[in-house]
């Protein structure tokens, strides 16, 4: 029997005020006057028309992502979440996440979205060294880096999440850990620290920068930033992602943990489970803002729907879990796929005897060895 998880919902804002060049999100440059109110009207008709496939469930993270959802006036935020929360019922302690860009940061929008109901704040800072910034072709420095997050605190945000990258072009280890310092100081409740990754359809993969670090180094980084983090009081708890006691991102843990999510937006994918008819369905929309704007609400809003077979179900699940430190219950792997733990016991052991892999009572988790290499893991249980 396959009992739906908890329920998310991610909302998608496309525009960006330039497009970065190593991002492969579903992100467009804004040119002249962006359509916030227009688009907004748009996220509840799209809303509207998925709603069947959730009713009576309760919504326990929303997640603005983007582009640079901070570019949208806080009251078409505040008018989205009234009518989200008008047919929706959101859990009481419901994470409500804002991405944002220093250099689109003003205090009176922190002040405004706290107000609309934002109660974590996730920065793309990326680097506090304004060399690598300009390399990485970000739109702030270090300075506007610094005060955004000031100005946030100031405005009584104290859920923040700081993305830093390492192994950028020019970057040495020395570099990657002042990165870190930077971002201490500041006293964020959780970073998310991740290697720079040159990804297909960007301007670095067909013109890849000069000064990347090499493996060996980018693995150094890797290694020593972890050290500093836990130093520092941050447990990292996902491949990526760590966070002061009991600040783990609530959103981000519910992907993780093979969670269902509505997506609205332009481009935005949704994951619905059915224990009544033992599917997984997964939904996309229209990617291009333009189309979005036309198409959200009507039958051609929906870019397409996509049943999980059962055979896909494992790597789809594992593909998630495994980046979490806490690993997975075969329990959970029961409830969250519909599916006996028999079915990956093959699998399993192959990891175990690899060192991938270890198990305590009912919970399997990835050892070192296996977070290193990931990929590795999650491919042995392809068509499962």
């Amino acid at each position: 029997m396959l009992i739906p998880p908890p329920l998310s919902l991610y909302v998608h804002l496309p525009w960006c005020v330039r497009k970065c060049p190593y991002c492969d999100f579903n992100s467009h440059e804004g040119k002249g006057a962006l359509p916030f109110g227009g688009y907004v009207d748009a996220l509840i008709r799209d809303l509207d028309q998925d709603l069947p496939l959730v009713w009576g469930r309760t919504i326990h993270s929303v997640f603005f992502g983007g582009g640079t959802p901070s570019l949208f006036p806080a009251e078409q935020i505040d008018r989205f979440l009234q009518a989200a929360s008008a047919r929706l019922r959101f859990a009481p302690e419901c994470e409500v996440t804002l991405e944002t860009n220093p250099g689109t940061a003003e205090h009176g929008r922190f002040d405004a979205y706290r107000a609309a109901g934002v109660n974590r704040l996730s920065f793309g800072i990326q680097s506090f060294d304004d060399g690598c910034l300009k390399r990485l072709g970000r739109i702030h420095d270090s300075t506007q880096a610094d005060a955004a997050v000031k100005l946030a605190q100031d405005a009584g945000f104290d859920n923040l999440n700081l993305d830093l990258m390492y192994a950028l072009p020019g970057q040495s280890l020395e570099m990657a850990l002042a990165d870190l310092e930077r971002a201490f100081a500041l006293n964020p409740a959780h970073v998310s620290h991740y290697q720079l990754t040159l990804e297909p359809n960007t301007v670095f993969y067909a013109r890849p920068p000069q000064g990347i670090p090499e493996e060996d180094a980018a693995w150094d980084m890797q290694e020593a930033c972890q050290t500093a983090l836990a130093a520092a009081g941050y447990a990292q708890y996902e491949i990526s992602a760590y966070a002061r006691p009991d600040r783990q991102c609530a959103h981000n843990l519910n992907y993780w943990r093979y969670g269902d999510y509505l997506g609205i937006g332009a481009g935005a994918h949704g994951k619905i489970s059915s224990g009544a008819g033992q599917s997984i369905l997964r939904r996309w929309k229209p990617k291009h803002p333009t189309a979005y704007l036309a198409q959200a609400g009507t039958p051609a809003g929906i870019g397409g729907d996509d049943l999980v077979a059962p055979e896909r179900r494992p790597f789809e699940y594992m593909l998630n879990v495994l980046r979490l430190k806490e690993g997975f219950a075969l329990r959970d792997f029961q409830v969250r796929t519909g599916l006996e733990a028999g079915r990956i016991a093959a699998p399993l052991a192959q990891a175990q005897s690899q060192g991938w892999l270890v198990r305590e009572g009912d919970r399997l988790r990835p050892t070192e060895l296996g977070q290193r290499f990931a990929n590795d893991v999650m491919s042995l249980f392809l068509d499962e």
